[in-house]
């Protein structure tokens, strides 16, 4: 399987025209929201989402040490301003070299931040998953693989859980085209992206998009779909937002 990591670069990071589709063709969010696109100084970017009201959640891998990162905010005429960040924590069983051999690891980081949004609950259980389930995720992330004019708008996909899900990665693949064909995905950009489920009525994050594929698990976008699930994290996520004075919203 040749997976690719989802980190846009910065040279790409403003749009000249809004993009149709995410890989696939999903519509953009609307209504406000706590979605936010975080970019770095080494000149990535990826997207988080506030669980509180100055808190941000994101994959760790977008947030290395040895850079400085920003929030980017986009008023009604699309024009990017930026935001300073406060400070960031990776959880410390986070392995770079982990992750680079494309093994299951840690993959979350908080990003402390005045005023980061909407911020979304999140769900701290062990999720009772099979495949075919459909999760959501939102991603700031290209449209068109290659294409970085096509980033930098908010879109959503519903996707299906594949495989062997469990507590250490989930995978998910558009249902339509299953893996076959290109379809709706994460692409570049959509790092660290909030994954949702229904439970109870309420859409709650139960991960973060770390890593894709193209169909037929070739390197790219529109295939697989892989996350890191939060069941597992969630105490040192609950124990790190106190810590930076940032209690998670309920």
């Amino acid at each position: 399987m040749r997976r690719s990591l989802l980190i846009l670069s910065l040279s790409f990071l403003f749009p000249a025209a809004s993009a149709s589709a995410l890989v696939g063709g999903a519509p953009p969010v609307q209504g406000p929201n706590g979605a936010v696109m975080i970019v770095g100084s080494r000149g990535n970017s990826c997207t988080g989402v506030a669980i509180a009201r100055d808190l941000v959640l994101t994959a760790a891998h977008c947030v290395p040490p040895g850079a400085d990162y920003k929030l980017v905010e986009f008023d009604a005429r699309r024009q990017p301003k930026l935001r300073d960040t406060q400070s960031i924590a990776r959880h410390p069983q986070f392995s770079q070299k982990t992750f680079d051999a494309h093994r299951a690891t840690a993959d979350v980081a908080l990003v402390k931040v005045a005023g980061a949004g909407v911020p979304s609950p999140v769900h701290g259980e062990r999720l009772k998953i099979a495949p075919g389930d459909r999760l959501t995720i939102w991603g700031y992330g290209l449209t068109r693989m290659g294409d970085g004019k096509s980033g930098g708008t908010l879109r959503s996909a519903t996707l299906a859980v594949t495989g062997q899900p469990g507590n250490l990665q989930i995978r998910l693949m558009d249902p339509a085209a299953r893996n076959e064909r290109s379809g709706l995905g994460a692409c570049t950009g959509d790092s660290g992206a909030p994954v949702f489920r229904d439970i109870g009525g309420r859409m709650m994050v139960v991960g973060v998009v770390s890593w894709s594929t193209a169909a037929g698990n070739e390197a790219g976008c529109g295939g697989l779909t892989g996350v890191t699930p939060l069941s597992l994290y969630y105490p040192w996520i609950v124990e790190t937002a106190k810590k930076l004075g940032s209690p998670l919203a309920p």
